[in-house]
């Protein structure tokens, strides 16, 4: 419960995106750098979700009128002194999965999974959680967008092209959206924590619009990037995953109950993982 398993495909999706443009480039792969960075992004994952319910427990945000899944450590149901060792045993799994990446690719990964895992800790975690501050957004769409692709692309050529950077961008709308509905979903119990999302500058209704945007973002920017960067028109497969978001859209627009908003939260992640899925298809056709 306290990995939030419905999170997970914006850990998995930028790594097969990346990879899969590695390979369209060069025709092979490397196969330990692949399950290593998958591993990596994963436990990085897991490890942000068990911080955030730490962090919130402690700091009194998770409370029992939340509309969102039960959260282990508010509720009593695992300690935190629990909780906190999971959390730390989780990003140890990345860093060992950095440390084989750093062999293969140069330290300069090392560099990068620290970032990364410090991004998770200080989301609600720290003296000043970036998101309690309105900046969560920002930092996913970095870190699960722009950085986890482009990482994932060097560890295999060790360098940077134009293809991964592009396709980083719609991965990145499209996890930024996985949290938009979270909070959006929380805002009510959030502005009466203090925590002040960027779903609650905004508003409801504007968060909504925020969140209709990053998905059809996502889906145009997808054949403009590919043109721009020369990109094999199979990727355009990407594509055929937008009638996944129509069951989400109609949630986020026009409910405010736990159940229709964590059933959005869900679709998200899967439509999430269908563009991410079939993108590279795409890619691996046209290697």
């Amino acid at each position: 419960m306290a990995a939030r398993p419905r999170t997970l495909p914006a850990a998995i999706a930028p790594v097969l995106v990346g990879t899969s443009a590695a390979v369209e480039a060069v025709d092979d792969v490397r196969w330990g750098a692949f399950v290593a960075a998958l591993v990596g992004s994963i436990f990085i994952q897991i490890g942000t979700n068990l911080a955030n319910d730490y962090s919130d427990a402690k700091r009194g945000a998770d409370t029992s009128d939340r509309l969102g899944p039960v959260r282990v450590t508010s509720t009593g149901l695992v300690a935190p002194r629990r909780v906190l060792y999971a959390t730390w045993l989780a990003f140890g799994v990345a860093i060992v999965a950095g440390i084989y990446l750093a062999t293969v690719a140069g330290w300069v990964i090392l560099a990068v999974g620290a970032a990364s895992i410090a991004a998770g800790v200080l989301y609600t975690g720290g003296p000043r959680p970036y998101g309690y501050a309105g900046l969560g957004e920002l930092f996913v769409f970095l870190f699960f967008g722009l950085v986890a692709v482009n990482g994932s692309y060097y560890v295999q050529l060790e360098q940077l092209d134009w293809l991964p950077f592009l396709l980083s961008v719609s991965v990145g709308l499209l996890s930024t959206a996985v949290l938009v509905v979270n909070n959006v979903r929380d805002i009510d119990t959030d502005r009466r924590a203090g925590k002040r999302t960027l779903a609650v500058r905004l508003g409801r209704e504007r968060t909504r619009r925020l969140y209709v945007n990053l998905l059809a973002g996502a889906f145009v920017l997808l054949p403009i990037g590919l043109l721009v960067a020369d990109g094999p028109a199979w990727a355009l497969l990407g594509l055929a995953a937008a009638p996944a978001a129509v069951r989400p859209i109609r949630a986020v627009t026009s409910r405010t109950d736990g159940p229709a908003l964590n059933g959005a939260l869900a679709g998200t992640g899967a439509l999430l993982g269908a563009f991410s899925l079939l993108l590279s298809a795409g890619l691996l056709i046209a290697a």
